[in-house]
């Protein structure tokens, strides 16, 4: 049984190659890969290969299949999981397959199953941890960004305060409370814009920063501010590039500060801002991953023992993060179509990893079943005048206004005979 995927052998050394997958055993399922999302994160292991701490140290000699963000459909079931899975159903994963042990973790350790592949056979291992999880959402791309939509849930719970009279440790943003996402309108900072102005519990004032004008005009007018004023949340969208920016959050908040501040760019200036915007016990999720190991910022210790200020990190989401992530998209709670400026096919994936942090736009989606070089989701029109299948598209996604959407990817997956 053969597939054809990115493989990871070291540092920059991506292949696309057609191999043999291992036959199905009692305690293994076939599935097939229909969409998965490109990660910042991948580009960080591309760049490490076996220095990264996720892969196996023989990588070279055993390579495994990059990417994490993917959704798909079984094709076979195991005697062993026949009870639990059934041919026909769509699933997401939760990739880390042993968070508190083993860096084993999906798209990094495994060398028959990642989400840049057009086969997968996936192991016990991944199964007996619950990191198969079925999903009913509508397109395929849903249950790709439901991974880096639960890592936003897991930052948003991760966050705490220390309580009033007493050190509760109270976990989750403040109610009503006054949060800031700076450098928040790439793609993971317009999916925890969603989760705050439609989550379980939202904050009474959101701020939104970023330092490029074109990405924070596209996030307000996905999120325009009079609709989230309906629902009770003044928000704010603020070009940070200004000299004037911490005056200018500091008058928003009244002088008070920020109850919760999630940093999404790891900038030591953005870092030490964040720091000086902290109300009383607020606190400062770290959510950007850094590539650089001594990475480091100034942080007020006279506040930590007065006012009760703290930083927390988070990197990744739990199996239950996930399965809210997928409740509200299949509830239509959140949109992650927000997240998506790029479509692709298999043959785009090495490029577009290699180069993502110099490829504008946010999310880009991939289907491995097809070949299509990648493409914004802006240039469908001009590409349309020349090609029916993007004037499909062109027209699908007008419609939805501007964004990514299901019936867009049925015409997709269509044209190529992917069903």
């Amino acid at each position: 049984m053969k597939t054809t995927a990115v493989r990871l052998y070291g540092k920059r050394d991506l292949r696309l190659e057609t191999f043999e997958l291992p036959e199905l055993s009692e305690n293994t399922v076939l599935a097939r890969i229909l969409s998965d999302s490109v990660c910042m994160s991948t580009y960080k292991t591309a760049e490490q290969g076996a220095a990264h701490k996720r892969v196996p140290d023989n990588v070279a000699e055993h390579p495994v299949i990059i990417g994490h963000e993917l959704c798909g459909v079984i094709l076979e079931v195991g005697k062993k999981w026949a009870g639990k899975y059934r041919k026909g159903d769509k699933f997401a994963v939760q990739p880390v397959v042993h968070p508190a042990g083993s860096y084993d973790t999906i798209g990094y350790s495994f060398p028959t199953v990642g989400g840049d592949s057009e086969l997968a056979v996936i192991p016990d291992e991944i199964l007996s941890a619950g990191c198969l999880l079925p999903y009913s959402g509508e397109g395929f791309f849903g249950g790709s960004l439901a991974e880096p939509m639960s890592c936003i849930i897991g930052g948003f719970r991760a966050a705490y305060h220390s309580g009033e009279a007493e050190y509760t440790h109270e976990m989750g943003i403040r109610s009503g409370g006054r949060m800031a996402i700076l450098g928040g309108t790439g793609p993971m900072g317009l999916g925890a814009i969603d989760y705050a102005l439609h989550g379980p519990v939202r904050p009474g004032v959101l701020v939104v920063t970023d330092i490029n004008e074109n990405r924070l005009a596209r996030a307000e007018k996905i999120f325009a501010p009079a609709e989230a004023a309906k629902e009770g949340i003044e928000l704010h969208f603020i070009n940070a590039a200004s000299d004037d920016t911490e005056e200018t959050l500091r008058k928003i908040t009244q002088g008070k500060g920020f109850d919760d501040i999630l940093c999404m760019a790891p900038v030591r200036g953005v870092v030490e801002l964040a720091d000086r915007l902290l109300a009383r016990d607020g606190c400062l999720n770290f959510f950007a991953g850094p590539m650089d190991s001594g990475f480091s910022a100034m942080f007020n210790f006279y506040n930590v023992h007065y006012a009760s200020t703290h930083v927390v990190g988070t990197s990744g989401g739990t199996v239950n993060d996930l399965k809210l992530a997928l409740r509200m998209m299949e509830e239509k709670k959140i949109r992650p179509e927000v997240m998506i400026t790029h479509v692709g096919g298999l043959d785009a994936v090495i490029e577009t990893t290699l180069n993502l942090p110099k490829i504008p736009g946010g999310k880009k989606i991939i289907y491995p079943g097809i070949r299509l070089p990648l493409t914004p989701i802006a240039d469908f029109a001009e590409r349309g005048k020349s090609d029916p299948l993007f004037a499909k598209l062109a027209a699908s996604c007008a419609e939805h206004g501007g964004l990514w959407n299901p019936e867009a990817e049925k015409i997709l997956l269509n044209h190529f005979n992917i069903n």
